[in-house]
């Protein structure tokens, strides 16, 4: 079953909120914040942009990618050149009950901007902000407001699985900020 806003809001404002910090009304624009059955993220000031050079592949099995990698500073627009992928991450802080998975797509503001936001689901029992896979797919340079709502987070629930990601010890729980692709 798909969550609705006031379920949503209900998992948010108890003792253990599912988001941290929540924001039970849409502000700004690009909006962030609760939705009719969803919750739109904002997008934090930290990112990562991967080097061009074509000799320089990326290994998701690898501990370490940072010859393809270059730190961005801090900033207030991101500016995501035509072809460009980065990662973010989001200003919310996830932590994900034992019977609830949520997943992710696009704000249409940007998709018509041809940027595409990519995140693999957050399963039960994961906790941490979460990375954003960003790609420019637009001949274009576009400009990214930080702080704004950046991508949307729809809620399924189930019963409780079995075992979650805390209990299998997920590699990225508990990440802060952009978290590369760790080695096995």
């Amino acid at each position: 079953m798909i969550l609705a806003d006031f379920q949503i809001k209900k998992l948010c404002t108890g003792k253990n909120p599912m988001i941290s910090p929540f924001q039970s009304t849409q502000q700004g624009s690009p909006s962030f914040g609760l939705s009719s059955y969803g919750y739109d993220v904002r997008l934090a000031s930290e990112f990562v942009k991967f080097r061009l050079d074509p000799n320089t592949p990326l290994d998701p099995r690898a501990a370490d990618n940072d010859g393809a990698i270059r730190w961005v500073e801090r900033c207030d627009n991101l500016l995501i050149e035509p072809g460009q992928f980065i990662l973010g991450h989001t200003h919310e802080t996830f932590t994900m009950p034992k019977d609830v998975i949520a997943l992710c797509v696009g704000k249409s503001s940007f998709a018509r901007c041809g940027i595409i936001v990519n995140v693999t689901p957050l399963e039960p029992g994961w906790t941490g902000q979460v990375t954003l896979e960003i790609s420019n797919t637009s001949n274009r340079a576009v400009r990214i407001p930080i702080g704004h709502g950046i991508a949307q987070f729809l809620f399924l629930k189930g019963d409780p699985c079995e075992i979650t990601y805390a209990s299998r010890r997920g590699k990225y729980q508990g990440q802060s900020g952009v978290t590369l692709a760790k080695g096995a």
